[in-house]
């Protein structure tokens, strides 16, 4: 998937320090066919709530700064590009489409996307793609504790350390970490890099402008004991 580029020329400008962000999330609602293939950028957003969120259209937007709490939730079919950092629960419930957050992310990034690519090139914090159902989430920093916490399907790649309780009661998605990691959750294990993950990688790092080895990550997945509940366990699993 080709990024957003920063020198992006827009044919379509807001200015969140005098344009409402009601109004612009409803031009940004506009048909799909009206917006498709428009690029346009959102000026001064000042940590504001919900910028672009509920996209359904193909078409680019820039954010010139950073945003704050669900920055491009909901997202289908749109390239967004955050020019500093975001908060809580960027890119959350994403369907399809990039989101690129070039700072940090806060708690929650990536949570419940079902497709997409979300790439943010520092650090994410706690949670990070938390109950993931399909997309993909490539961190170029690290990620805080819990991260990939009940992640259903998809895939995370971690190019840092990854905090406490990476992949707890992870269930097929599967985390690539290249640093340390903290420990692992309920359920998590280390498995064998194999062929088909270098390749994955090899992909994923190139949609994200990376440049890592593919073969220095660890493959994190479940050892699938928490599949069925088992009254003998004593809840030691």
């Amino acid at each position: 998937m080709d990024a957003v580029s920063s020198h992006l020329s827009a044919d379509l400008s807001f200015d969140l320090s005098r344009d409402t962000l009601r109004e612009v999330n409803q031009r940004l609602h506009a048909p799909a066919d009206t917006l498709a293939g428009r690029k346009v950028e959102i000026l001064n957003p000042d940590g504001a709530h919900n910028i672009a969120v509920g996209l359904n259209a193909p078409v680019d937007v820039i954010v010139r700064g950073h945003a704050g709490y669900y920055a491009a939730g909901m997202n289908q079919h749109a390239r967004v590009l955050i020019e500093g950092s975001a908060s809580t629960g960027v890119a959350e419930n994403m369907m399809s489409g990039t989101v690129h957050v070039k700072g940090f992310a806060s708690n929650s990034a990536g949570a419940s996307a079902h497709g997409g690519l979300l790439v943010v090139d520092g650090d994410a914090g706690l949670r990070c793609g938390i109950s993931l159902k399909g997309g993909d989430i490539v961190v170029g920093g690290s990620v805080g504790s819990f991260s990939g916490f009940m992640a259903q399907a998809g895939r995370m790649v971690i190019c840092g350390n990854a905090g406490d309780a990476l992949g707890d009661s992870l269930y097929e998605a599967v985390i690539y970490v290249k640093g340390r990691i903290a420990s692992l959750g309920a359920d998590a294990r280390i498995e064998p890099l194999g062929d088909a993950d270098v390749e994955a990688l090899t992909l994923l790092l190139a949609a994200a402008g990376l440049d890592h080895d593919p073969r220095d990550f660890k493959r994190v997945a479940s050892a699938r004991a928490l599949y069925h509940w088992n009254a003998d366990a004593n809840q030691d699993y």
